[in-house]
C-alpha cells in the first residue's frame, strides 16, 4: 500500500495532478487546500497518500498534511461518505475548521459544505466528535488574524500563478476579505475569482 509519495510535479489540475517517481507516473486527487499550495510544474513535492482499493479500481488521494490524511480517513469511516465527498469537505474548510464545527456541534456550518445536508451534519458530528479530539481546534482569534495575513499571501500567490495581474489580484482579494472576513485560502481564492471574473 502506497502511504508516502515523493517526486516531480508532472501535472496539476483541480481534480488531479500527476506525480513522476522514477520514470512512473502516479495520478493522485487531491482537495482544493493542497491543490493550492503546491509548488510549480517540474518541482518536487511530497504528499502524504491513502490507497483506496475497490474490486474495479485502485485510486491514489494526497495531502501536503498528515492532519488533513488523518481527516480524511475519519470522514471515510462515516456512514454515506465516500472519498469524492470527504474530499469535496476538506476542500470547502479548513482542517481546524471542520473539527471545531464537529465538537461545538456546528450542523449550520457543516450543512454549508456542497453534498452535506442535515442528516449527514448530524451523523459527522456523532460518530466524530470524539475522535476529532485529537485535531487542530479553532484558532484563538489573534491565531486567525495571523492566519488570515498568511492566506491572504498564499491566495495572492495562487491568483497570479492563474495569470492574473498582481495589482488587480491584490484589490480583488481586498474587497473580499472586507465582505467575508475569516475565509479560508479556498474559500478566499473562490470568492476573489468570481470579483475578477466582473473586470
Amino acid at each position: 500500500m502506497i502511504a508516502l509519495l515523493t517526486g516531480r510535479l508532472k501535472r496539476k489540475a483541480v481534480d488531479h495532478l500527476i506525480i513522476d517517481v522514477s520514470g512512473v507516473g502516479y495520478q493522485v486527487q487531491t482537495p482544493l487546500s493542497t491543490y493550492y499550495k503546491l509548488p510549480e510544474i517540474g518541482e518536487e513535492v511530497t504528499l502524504h497518500i491513502h490507497t483506496h482499493v475497490r474490486e474495479d479500481a485502485l485510486s491514489l488521494y494526497g495531502f501536503l498534511g498528515e492532519q488533513e490524511k488523518g481527516l480524511f480517513l475519519l470522514l471515510m469511516g462515516v456512514s454515506g461518505i465516500g472519498p469524492r465527498l470527504a474530499l469535496g469537505v476538506l476542500s470547502s474548510l479548513s482542517v481546524a475548521d471542520i473539527a471545531a464545527a464537529i465538537q461545538t456541534s456546528d450542523d449550520a456550518k457543516l450543512c454549508t459544505i456542497p453534498g452535506i445536508g442535515k442528516k449527514t451534519a448530524a451523523r459527522l458530528v456523532l460518530e466524530l466528535k470524539d475522535k476529532t479530539k485529537l485535531l487542530p481546534m479553532a484558532a484563538t482569534p489573534s491565531e486567525r488574524r495571523a492566519a488570515a495575513t498568511d492566506h491572504r499571501e498564499d491566495a495572492l500567490w495562487a491568483l497570479v500563478n492563474l495569470g492574473y495581474k498582481k495589482q488587480q489580484a491584490e484589490e480583488a482579494l481586498k474587497k473580499v476579505i472586507h465582505v467575508h472576513p475569516g475565509l479560508t485560502i479556498e474559500a478566499m481564492i473562490r470568492e476573489a475569482l468570481a470579483v475578477l471574473m466582473r473586470y
